[in-house]
């Protein structure tokens, strides 16, 4: 599949999102669309104006379902996509995370350890499992 062709789900804080994370979040679209990469951004291509959200996860979901793969901009506050999560997980999307930089291992269960380990298991890439893996065993040459 050519870059034209595939079409990326953001997750994304949308209600609460910093000014720094938009400004980030918009950089990073603007890059994948420049290289002819279809980006669903819920702040832009969500309608928001929901009173009970249930709207929003519908919609979400269904454009999650036409994805080929989901990029998450996790920001562990973000309720909203905490349900975005699950709707990608329980379709078997692949996962990219978009800031991985500011992604901070847990010890024990949590949704941060969680999307690392799904991001892993989502790529081929030596650079990106490389990374990933010194997120997830940091001090290990794994």
């Amino acid at each position: 599949m050519s870059k034209k062709d595939k079409r990326v789900f953001l997750i994304c804080p949308v209600r609460n999102a910093t000014p720094e994370q938009v400004q980030r979040m918009n950089d990073y679209i603007s890059k994948l669309e420049t290289s002819g990469t279809k980006v669903h951004y819920p702040a832009r291509d969500t309608m928001q104006d929901d009173v009970t959200g249930y709207w929003i996860c519908n919609d979400n979901t269904q454009a999650i379902r036409e994805a080929d793969e989901v990029h998450i901009f996790w920001d562990p506050q973000s309720t909203g996509s905490l349900f975005d999560l699950g709707a990608a997980f329980a379709l078997k999307k692949p996962l990219t995370i978009v800031n991985v930089e500011d992604l901070v291992r847990t010890e024990g269960k949590s949704f941060t350890n969680m999307i690392l380990r799904w991001a892993l298991a989502s790529t081929e890439d030596d650079e990106k499992v490389q990374k990933l893996e010194k997120t997830l065993w940091p001090g290990t040459d794994s």
